[in-house]
């Protein structure tokens, strides 16, 4: 199977020097290495040992099974999708990490892209270099955008977790432009496809995330994942209360995780980098970052 696309190497190392970060809106990030300060070898080193971007690993197992045909198909409003009383529609977004380095958000625009999320931290001893330019650059052009953390439930407490997220870029403000952050829940790129853990200590670990968080940020997160992933390592689901953002590289967003009935985010194809499509109108991305 060939490496999945994740934006070009070159694209990462290209620019040596990029200008100052501004202060992150609505969120703190503390991330001790960027652009402008550390060796460019140091980073790259660094991406490498923590290279899980969203889906990186559902596609190691499931593969990506998206063509132009189910890409354009993913784009149009799916039949029988809609929330309750709530238009058929869909909105075009993406998300992204450090493979995509500096990211040229006015292109992205004008393709029709208006909501981002940007990878912020992953266990608790990893944030993403390039978070700042991904982060404030998104919101100066104008996207809707959020953070989100790889989870890895072995290595440390859910509540753990939650609180590095934050404390790293993965808070939340009510300025009507940002998202609440995402929780990504997927296969274990380090061993064991469940992180070792049972179905009920895995339900265990995402409320522990889920409710710290919430405490945190008055919100709930949003929970990536796939329903192939979900159904083998856990036994719940938290449609009461988080949005759910599945993952599936087809034509048609297909059968969801566990109970939940309606999905807010679909992650259609990883080409030419991961492209997502809010499930449902303008109006109602404004309403999730707005709570």
């Amino acid at each position: 199977m060939s490496t999945p696309r994740r934006g070009r190497r070159s694209t990462l190392f290209s620019i040596l020097a990029v200008p100052a970060v501004a202060l992150l809106l609505g969120a703190s990030t503390q991330a001790s290495a960027t652009p402008e300060t550390a060796d460019v070898a140091a980073i790259n080193a660094d991406i490498q040992a923590h290279n899980h971007a969203m889906g990186s690993q559902i596609r190691r197992v499931e593969g990506d099974q998206s063509t132009p045909a189910t890409r354009a198909a993913a784009q149009q409003p799916q039949p029988g999708t809609a929330a309750p009383n709530q238009e058929l529609a869909t909105v075009a977004g993406m998300d992204v990490a450090s493979y995509q380095g500096n990211v040229d958000w006015a292109n992205w625009w004008n393709q029709g892209k208006r909501f981002v999320w940007t990878k912020a931290t992953e266990s608790t001893n990893y944030t993403n270099p390039y978070f700042a330019q991904q982060y404030n650059g998104s919101y100066n052009q104008g996207f809707i955008r959020g953070a989100y953390h790889f989870a890895t439930p072995n290595t440390a407490s859910g509540a753990a977790q939650a609180n590095y997220f934050v404390a790293h870029g993965g808070g939340w403000s009510k300025d009507g432009k940002t998202l609440p952050g995402a929780l990504d829940m997927e296969y274990n790129p380090y061993g064991a496809t469940c992180y070792g853990l049972s179905k009920a200590a895995m339900t265990a670990w995402i409320k522990d995330f889920h409710d710290t968080y919430h405490a945190k940020t008055g919100r709930w997160p949003v929970i990536y994942t796939s329903t192939s992933w979900w159904n083998q390592c856990v036994s719940a689901d938290f449609s009461s209360t988080a949005p759910l953002w599945v993952a599936r590289y087809a034509s048609s967003v297909g059968t969801l995780p566990f109970n939940w009935g309606v999905y807010t985010v679909w992650q259609y194809t990883s080409s030419p980098l991961d492209q997502d499509t809010f499930n449902g109108a303008f109006d109602r991305l404004q309403a999730l970052a707005n709570g």
